[in-house]
């Protein structure tokens, strides 16, 4: 079985992988010091098992684990953490187990095990929502068969475009399939509607222009295309824009 290692304490790492060489019968294909790096390299390293932490800088385990749940192959997830309190998000998250360190190698023989018989059973494994006690830091997009993770601090705007939603940020555009309502949702005081068909972040407004006609435009600090507000979004944006 291929395993990757996550955790941004090396010597956690390092301890892992003795533990894994006794157990014997593993693979490690790589090792990963956050959350962000772990889905950015699952994939491409065709990674069947995770071994991950959860307190993380960057993205954390848990946010990762609903990341690799969406691959095409999700690897299965084992959660190692100084912690127990994370243990009912873990399950949700769909871990096939919890280890609290320090792990202990009949624990971890164990993991591993379980970890094997879900890989056999090959149960298509859902796309789970974001926790709603838990804001994403990052949206993920699919771009020629891999993985693309864009910070959610770096988009401008979104724009819904039939089924898709495409992201604009810092490093280009990126379509989604999530819906402008539920990332709406998800980031109420992120990002403010101008348009059934437009959400824009809170610090990109430059100002609101009126034309000759009479429409009003939201000018962006980062992009130089005008984007049109509603008549039935302006009233709202004009009062939370005096708050910003």
């Amino acid at each position: 079985m291929k395993l990757l290692l996550v955790d941004d304490e090396p010597l956690a790492r390092q301890r892992l992988a003795a533990l894994l060489r006794e157990i014997g019968g593993q693979e490690v294909v790589g090792e990963a010091g956050n959350g962000r790096e772990a889905v950015e390299m699952a994939e491409a390293l065709g990674a069947e098992c995770v071994l991950m932490d959860i307190a993380m800088p960057v993205m954390d385990g848990l946010e990762a684990a609903h990341h690799l749940a969406g691959l095409p192959a999700p690897p299965a997830v084992v959660f190692c953490t100084a912690f127990d309190q994370h243990a009912l998000a873990a399950f949700e998250a769909a871990a096939v187990d919890y280890l609290v360190k320090p792990v202990r190698r009949e624990r971890l023989a164990e993991a591993l095990e379980r970890a094997r018989r879900q890989l056999a059973a090959r149960e298509p494994t859902r796309q789970l929502p974001p926790d709603a006690e838990r804001r994403r830091s990052h949206l993920s997009a699919r771009l020629r068969g891999s993985l693309r993770l864009i910070p959610v601090e770096d988009i401008h705007y979104l724009q819904a475009e039939e089924k898709y939603v495409v992201v604009h940020h810092a490093r280009g555009e990126d379509l989604i399939e999530e819906s402008l309502k539920s990332l709406e949702a998800e980031f109420a005081d992120r990002f403010l509607r101008i348009h059934r068909n437009c959400l824009v972040a809170n610090d990109e407004f430059a100002e609101l222009r009126r034309s000759p006609d009479g429409q009003v435009h939201a000018i962006l600090r980062n992009s130089k295309t005008p984007l049109e507000v509603s008549r039935r979004c302006l009233p709202l944006l004009r009062e939370r824009l005096k708050h910003l």
